[in-house]
């Protein structure tokens, strides 16, 4: 199933040998386009998007990547690649929730949770995981109810909170679930002193059919403390990064017609919210 939401990686520069590094590390990835700015590999048939933005942002551990598999054996061999150079941030071992998990970050500072179960039915195998930490702790259930009162198609799937005698604040949500327009997510709130929270460096991008979609997304991801930022991307009021972008700029964009790419991304880097109608205008030589 393709979905119109997937996460997008920052990178500075080497978005393609991140690309074919992950072909190396998963069994099922495919490099699907390369713009040079922009390159799109797949997971499982789950679009991931690398963006060569330049050194200003990183991706940190607050958006992971869990990985579901029944073979323990998928875990042990991603693992073995993406610690090299890497960290581990939960070593790999047996857990009470799994025989086989473990969280690591990779050399290009992103994060994956490797996770193996067999008693369970694998519906998406790579499932994004926010984690709020800091000034945003204790938020992750707030999160999931607006997130999921924006996006049609969506609804909560279980939030797992901590009790009064465990590790973290009671009440605080240990591990979640939800589903936007049919995309699955993850969620957990972190009560420990990590110097990292949201940036730019991972954000969810979301493929909008039309101008009146784009409107609507926009104007309710950045009410109540949300931030408009430029081309298309915004903050919603718990700092996360979301790019609003019609479907029509990968259409055109892939046409392979450089000098009307150039006019469109030109009108492009002047907006805020993107416009579909001057896009095109743009992008024909109409304005």
């Amino acid at each position: 199933m393709k979905h119109s939401i997937y996460p997008c990686i920052w990178l500075n520069g080497n978005a393609r040998e991140v690309a074919d590094f992950y072909t190396t590390v998963f069994r099922d990835a495919v490099i699907t386009a390369d713009s040079g700015i922009v390159v799109t590999f797949e997971l499982s048939g789950q679009k991931f998007m690398l963006l060569n933005g330049g050194p200003e942002f990183q991706i940190n551990p607050s958006l992971s990547f869990m990985m579901v598999t029944t073979d323990p054996a998928e875990v042990d061999s991603a693992w073995d690649q993406l610690i090299n150079g890497g960290q581990a941030l939960m070593d790999l071992g047996s857990y009470p929730w799994s025989p086989r998990y473990g969280w690591v970050q990779d050399k290009y500072g992103v994060s994956w949770q490797l996770y193996s179960n067999d008693q369970w039915e694998i519906t998406q195998k790579y499932v994004p995981t926010l984690m709020f930490t800091g000034s945003q702790n204790g938020r992750a259930a707030e999160a999931v109810h607006f997130y999921t009162s924006v996006f049609p198609d969506s609804k909560e799937l279980g939030l797992l909170k901590y009790a009064a005698d465990s590790l973290d604040k009671e009440g605080n949500v240990q591990h979640g679930e939800f589903l936007l327009k049919g995309y699955k997510l993850g969620c957990m709130d972190s009560s420990v002193e990590h110097r990292f929270g949201f940036t730019e460096g991972g954000s969810l991008v979301v493929d909008c059919k039309d101008q009146e979609e784009i409107d609507q997304y926009w104007q309710k991801l950045t009410a109540d403390g949300g931030a408009e930022s430029q081309c298309g991307w915004l903050k919603d009021k718990f700092g996360f990064s979301w790019q609003i972008i019609p479907v029509q700029l990968g259409q055109m964009m892939g046409k392979g017609e450089p000098e009307k790419n150039q006019r469109m991304m030109s009108a492009l880097m002047k907006m805020k919210k993107l416009d579909v109608a001057a896009l095109e205008a743009a992008y024909n030589g109409t304005i």
